[in-house]
């Protein structure tokens, strides 16, 4: 599929706390990144993801209260969620360090944010610029919205590339 935006319900939205308890029982826990961890993430997010994700994490953590959230175990960052962060209402980016992929972690991290989303009102959540939308489809409802590529994005200013 292309890559186009999805829209949640954030009033039927599955519960998080399954998901977070399988992970704290492996020693992932998602939380809140500190103001002190801010630099760690955004540099975390730009080593393992890209410099316009580190500036959507710098976005999300800037906010009062923040909406970023981080998955850690033993002291170290294996994956990251947003919204807040391009536009209002909108989830993403989320990642999580490759191999440590395909344990329920982008799961958590998501569930956790879209609730955090609708526990300051929202209604409803539009994730922007999705690949593959089966993960959202089947983790929280999400339905593609038609006609929205490239949506949000269109113009956004990109690094010119380097003809080396």
């Amino acid at each position: 599929m292309a890559v186009c935006d999805m829209l949640v319900k954030l009033y039927e939205l599955p519960p998080r706390d399954e998901a977070l308890g399988k992970l704290a029982s492996r020693g992932v826990v998602i939380r809140k990144p500190l103001g002190g961890e801010k630099h760690l993430t955004i540099d975390w997010v730009r080593e393992h993801f890209s410099d316009a994700w580190a500036s959507e994490a710098d976005v999300a953590m800037a906010a009062h209260p923040g909406s970023c959230f981080i998955a850690v175990t033993a002291d170290e960052l294996v994956g990251f969620a947003c919204y807040d962060a391009t536009a209002l209402g909108f989830f993403g980016p989320i990642g999580v360090r490759e191999d440590m992929r395909g344990q329920g972690i982008g799961e958590a991290l998501l569930l956790a944010s879209l609730h955090d989303m609708r526990a300051k009102g929202y209604g409803y959540a539009a994730i922007g610029a999705v690949g593959p939308a089966e993960f959202y489809e089947k983790t929280c409802g999400a339905v593609v919205i038609p006609d929205s590529k490239p949506g949000l994005y269109k113009g956004m200013l990109r690094r010119p590339k380097r003809s080396d």
